[in-house]
């Protein structure tokens, strides 16, 4: 082999393991509270706010802070540097993406959703699945 292709192909190994490690160290994936706590790694967990809890926004520190309950059924109080999402109150389902940080959750980002308004005006149902 000559000199430029063995220098060619280090650098395809060396910028392709750099690539790799990158995606290694994105969201781990849709995980409830206890799992993400376990893995240390960043995660989607999916649930609902609980709406008994106080919610607050420090406006000081720009953090919205709320109780969550994830699809597994465990409670979470989770931190969020940024105000309260539009619709909150409204959303159906919660999708936060964030780490496990002691007995709390550090959310990056929230997804809100929220109950279809076309389906409320059309007085269309979800139905099952293969039903």
């Amino acid at each position: 082999m000559n000199k430029k292709t063995i220098i060619g192909l280090v650098l395809l190994v060396g910028f392709s393991s750099v690539l790799f490690m990158n995606f290694g160290q994105q969201v781990g994936g849709y995980m409830n509270f206890e799992q993400a706590a376990e893995t240390g790694s960043k995660a989607h967990v999916v649930g609902m706010w609980v709406a008994d809890a106080p919610f607050q926004y420090d406006a000081q520190r720009n953090v919205f802070s709320f109780t969550m309950k994830d699809d597994a059924g465990n409670v979470r109080r989770v931190r969020y540097a940024n105000p309260k999402p539009a619709n909150f109150e409204d959303a159906e389902k919660l999708v936060i993406e964030g780490y496990a940080d002691g007995n709390e959750f550090v959310a990056e980002n929230i997804l809100v959703k929220c109950p279809s308004k076309y389906n409320d005006e059309r007085g269309l149902q979800q139905t099952p699945m293969g039903s």
